[in-house]
């Protein structure tokens, strides 16, 4: 008798590990066909870029490298200010709202800049690569509605 709820409790244990195995496999597989390619990706793999466009491209990459980061660190701070605000407030007050509209500028800026700099990346590139490179970035901006 004991050795028959052994063998079940090992087949139980069993069929655990290969259900959980299974779905993380499964998990991993969806997360990889639902996910956008990025603006990097867009760029250095589905375009064929000369040399030459490859190199006007770094330049622009890497000034906008220069520019995100504080950008990025506004948004953050303004996030922390709003934290803040709404714990010291308790309620809708003129702090949070200030926050708020901090918040939205930051993020407003962000984008501004990002927009502008695929743009300008755009503006190396051929008609051809044009049609590539901006279906990429719808398929990028419309996967969160999907």
């Amino acid at each position: 008798m004991i050795a028959g709820w052994k063998s079940i409790a090992l087949t139980a244990l069993l069929a655990a590990l290969v259900s959980g195995a299974g779905v993380w496999l499964g998990a991993g597989w969806v997360s990889q066909q639902r996910a956008a390619p990025s603006l990097h990706d867009i760029i250095h793999n589905d375009l064929d870029l000369t040399p030459e466009q490859a190199a006007r491209l770094k330049v622009i990459e890497d000034r906008f490298a220069t520019t995100r980061p504080a950008l990025e660190e506004d948004v953050r701070a303004a996030n922390r200010e709003l934290a803040a605000a709404i714990a010291a407030n308790q309620g809708d007050s003129p702090q949070v709202q200030a926050a708020v509209d901090h918040f939205h500028d930051a993020m407003g800026a962000l984008q501004k800049a990002t927009i502008a700099h695929v743009f300008e990346m755009r503006a190396v590139l051929t008609s051809e690569q044009t049609r590539v490179f901006d279906r990429g970035i719808s398929d990028a901006l419309l996967q969160e509605t999907r």
